[in-house]
């Protein structure tokens, strides 16, 4: 008989946290947004973190880059750096623009919690753990981004407000960028030992846990529970 084939790392990683992708497609936040009817001031609050995680995004981008095994990775994650600060700053000159958020009101909101935690937790990860574990930490803003805005794209009312945020992240430009990086870490993971796997399998469970929080916390527009008065 012949031996099946061992699942790739990123295959064992979907599997392992298949029930957590599904509570994240099943979220208010995206449900209303592929409807159209999601309020107007959770998604302005939405775009401001993420504009604000997305710097964060791209410092920790930069480093895995600088921690890359060969050339080809270096110009990946440092392009994908680029790439980041990129869509930042067309949240400026787009969104935040037509739904009416000014560069003052950008400016004096700080990071909720659920943005502190995410971007604290990636930017250490970046800095401390090896190669491989980085990826993982990584990877799920990447692939759980992709595969919620391909659902919001099918599902996505004629007419809806929120359109040209949808078109972005269901567009193949990004969807291309998402299949280099899962191909980078299953090639990276292959030659990895069960120890690193298994930090790896964490790191993206967690990044995968504050996917669903970042997008939650929007939803109900949360700050910092009790301490906003400070």
């Amino acid at each position: 008989m012949e031996k099946e084939k061992a699942m790739s790392f990123s295959q064992e990683a979907w599997k392992r946290n298949r029930d957590l992708y599904q509570a994240t497609l099943n979220l208010p936040f995206n449900q209303e947004l592929s409807q159209g009817i999601l309020d107007k001031d959770a998604f302005c609050h939405y775009v401001i973190q993420d504009a604000h995680y997305l710097v964060a995004y791209g410092r920790a981008l930069a480093v895995c880059g600088a921690k890359a095994y060969d050339a080809d990775g270096i110009l990946q994650f440092t392009d994908a750096a680029h790439g980041a600060i990129v869509v930042e700053r067309s949240l400026h000159e787009e969104f935040m623009q037509q739904f009416g958020i000014t560069s003052e009101q950008f400016e004096q909101t700080l990071l909720t919690a659920a943005s502190h935690h995410y971007t604290s937790y990636l930017l250490a990860v970046a800095w401390s753990e090896s190669y491989p574990v980085v990826l993982a930490a990584l990877l799920p803003c990447f692939w759980i981004y992709a595969e919620v805005g391909k659902d919001i794209f099918e599902k996505s009312v004629p007419g809806n407000p929120y359109q040209a945020w949808v078109d972005t992240y269901a567009g193949e430009e990004f969807n291309n960028a998402v299949r280099r990086v899962i191909e980078t870490i299953d090639k990276v993971a292959s030659g990895c030992d069960n120890y690193t796997l298994e930090k790896m399998h964490e790191a993206y469970t967690m990044s995968a846990k504050l996917e669903w929080l970042f997008w939650d916390s929007a939803y109900r527009q949360r700050q910092w529970a009790g301490l906003e008065r400070f």
